[in-house]
């Protein structure tokens, strides 16, 4: 599909007709649009609510200049989504926001202007406020990160592929030619599913697209609010979750590792796990019964100890041997 658009709102949701209303409401809200050509594209991600009914309803009603489009992908996983809405976008620059995502009244304004301003940069990520449904525990701030909450200041930042650190995909703006250039038509994390936490799969994209020389950044002006519901600060939710992300880690990290490099990488990798298990074991070991946070780094740290084993057992590494540049 040509590009012939300046930006494109991409969506993914499943089973969000509770949480869709008030982000649609803040899209018809934007502010500083007027020079831009834009759109909406809600990506269903084979919801068996009635996720489709309530964006029919907002069509039926729609009076932006801007249109609302829906799309259904029946293949369940985040990346499927995603890879889906870059599919259907019709704009040089897609940026994707979660059903829980808010964005501020500025936020596709500043999207359009950070792209044009940066160049070279490939992808460029939000600042993430949190909106706690109840309040977390005290040393809740170790873990936080990794609910998509982004906050890093109020300037630019670049992320350097040396220090192993990216954005989430909540909130993120992708070049659209980017993403066709530098991602896989198959990756191998697709995302949480019922019954398999395993996740990542915006990592693993965004790794491949620092591989090909494209920039990644942080833009703080581009703000958006994360609404997190009491359940998941749950221990339920929480150790499945930091389990997802450990058990991903062998192909996060090996994505832009030379192949002839990685059998050394992985020896690296594993014994600085064993280091962070024991050392974590030795500081915590009587909390980690009734500490949720100590618990979930312990979690992560083990499931990224015993991610390639996971991985090749359970057929992951196998089946997308597909070349030399998927081949984790």
């Amino acid at each position: 599909m040509t590009e012939n658009l300046d930006f494109t709102v991409a969506i993914p949701t499943y089973n969000g007709e509770s949480r869709l209303p008030e982000l649609l409401e803040r899209l018809q809200n934007q502010l500083h649009t007027e020079n831009l050509t834009w759109e909406i594209i809600v990506v269903d991600n084979n919801s068996t609510d009635n996720t489709a009914k309530v964006v029919q309803t907002y069509q039926q009603n729609w009076r932006c200049p801007y249109p609302l489009k829906y799309c259904f992908e029946a293949r369940q996983g985040a990346a499927y989504a995603r890879k889906r809405a870059v599919v259907e976008a019709k704009g040089k620059f897609i940026g994707f926001l979660d059903d829980d995502n808010y964005p501020v009244s500025n936020w596709v304004s500043q999207a359009v202007a950070f792209g044009e301003k940066y160049p070279k940069a490939g992808a460029y990520g939000s600042q993430i406020h949190p909106d706690w449904e109840i309040e977390p525990p005290e040393n809740f701030q170790r873990i936080a990160p990794f609910l998509a909450i982004t906050e890093r200041g109020n300037l630019p930042l670049l992320y350097e592929a040396s220090k192993k650190l990216l954005p989430p995909c909540a909130g993120l703006v992708v070049r659209k030619q980017t993403w066709l250039e530098s991602v896989p038509d198959k990756p191998i994390l697709t995302g949480r599913v019922k019954g398999n936490m395993l996740t990542s799969e915006d990592l693993e994209m965004l790794s491949y697209i620092q591989k090909t020389g494209w920039e990644i950044w942080y833009n703080p002006e581009m703000e958006v609010s994360h609404k997190i519901p009491s359940s998941r600060l749950q221990k339920d939710y929480l150790i499945p979750f930091f389990r997802g992300i450990g058990l991903s880690r062998y192909v996060t990290r090996m994505v832009t590792i030379k192949h002839v490099y990685r059998p050394v990488a992985l020896l690296v990798y594993m014994i600085n796990d064993l280091r962070k298990i024991i050392l974590h074991l030795l500081k915590y070991r009587f909390k980690l019964k009734q500490d949720l946070v100590v618990a979930c780094e312990m979690e992560l740290f083990l499931s990224s100890f015993i991610s390639p084993f996971y991985l090749w057992k359970n057929g992951y590494l196998k089946k997308n041997k597909l070349s030399n540049n998927q081949v984790l």
